[in-house]
């Protein structure tokens, strides 16, 4: 019998569920799948900055752990769609309630940063010797 999950435990798989959503790109592609297959080239301009390179190990991480699938159309030029699994599409929701924090949290942690990065500069100017 195995021991349950434990995601404070180092050796425990778990921790790779976190590693890939927690990567910034992952949960974007996920969240951007949302609706339904789309081909590399519509995938890039919806996540934005990615590059292509990073955007195809994305893909291929994502694709690999079964969060989804690739599907490639015998045609020319040849056309690859992506769409989420029904295991990816699990992870929908808590993406929904994680990007409904940061969105409506952002402008309070602006704040927070705003005021250490004053407080951090007045401790230094009032530190240096006259």
């Amino acid at each position: 019998m195995s021991a349950p999950a434990n995601i404070f435990d180092p050796a425990c798989p778990s921790r790779v569920v976190f590693a890939r959503i927690g990567d910034k790109w992952a949960s974007l592609v996920i969240q951007v799948l949302a609706d339904g297959p789309l081909r590399f080239s519509q995938l890039k301009s919806m996540v934005s900055v990615v590059t292509p390179k990073v955007l195809t190990q994305t893909l291929r991480a994502l694709e690999r752990d079964g969060l989804l699938k690739r599907t490639v159309f015998a045609q020319v030029p040849p056309r690859v769609d992506y769409e989420l699994t029904p295991l990816g599409a699990t992870l929908l929701e808590p993406l929904a309630a994680l990007r409904a924090w940061a969105e409506s949290n952002v402008p309070a942690m602006l704040i927070a940063r705003d005021e250490y990065d004053d407080a951090q500069d007045e401790a230094l100017l009032t530190s240096q010797p006259k």
